[in-house]
């Protein structure tokens, strides 16, 4: 697709009911800027040289546009929010209504050349290595009694094991740990990540 044209593979997502006038916004906004527009993950992702830059998505409670390095830019307005605390590079800005977003709009600009010029950098966000991550008791456990799970588990890629051990962590009780670890153990073993 053409730096700054709009990629008609994508136009469906901007029919949404919802946030239909948002989005519009967004999207000439990004689109201003000379970002390819592509679809990738069923959403409007935004490219420069092939390399991701931002994406436009909705919520219920919101639209948002995602910057890919958001950790990396400078967020001089306050603007940029963190999606969950186990996010660590991309950043949102987030919307309810397009009179915000137009409030924003020389901002929003700004910071998308800041995150062109961070990818022409070539930056990368220090990301937490999975070592650094705590893996639940349940799923130790498990791996210290199954040599063939902690084997699998270690050979899987470095964001499939992140994707393991947070959805372990996140139930508060033990029990739902536990159960969440033995529907997964099969799928561990076979080499796939939660959500292959």
């Amino acid at each position: 697709m053409t730096m700054g044209e709009m990629n008609p593979a994508v136009d469906f997502y901007f029919s949404k009911a919802r946030w239909k006038k948002e989005l519009e916004q967004l999207r000439t906004i990004v689109l201003g800027c000379g970002l390819a527009e592509e679809l990738k993950w069923g959403v409007p992702c935004y490219t420069f040289q092939k390399s991701n830059i931002v994406l436009i998505h909705v919520f219920k409670e919101y639209c948002a546009l995602l910057f890919f390095k958001g950790a990396l830019l400078n967020d001089s307005n306050g603007i940029v929010v963190r999606q969950t605390k186990n996010v660590q590079a991309a950043r949102q800005v987030r919307f309810t209504n397009v009179g915000e977003i137009v409030k924003v709009k020389p901002i929003l600009k700004a910071y998308i050349y800041e995150a062109i010029e961070v990818q022409k950098a070539g930056l990368k966000v220090n990301l937490k290595k999975i070592t650094e991550f705590t893996i639940p008791v349940e799923f130790q456990k498990k791996l210290d009694e199954t040599p063939a799970l902690k084997k699998a588990f270690k050979s899987l890629t470095p964001g499939r094991q992140r994707g393991y051990i947070l959805h372990f962590s996140a139930p508060k009780q033990s029990k739902t740990r536990e159960s969440r670890v033995e529907k997964c153990s099969r799928q561990i073993i076979n080499g796939k990540g939660l959500n292959d």
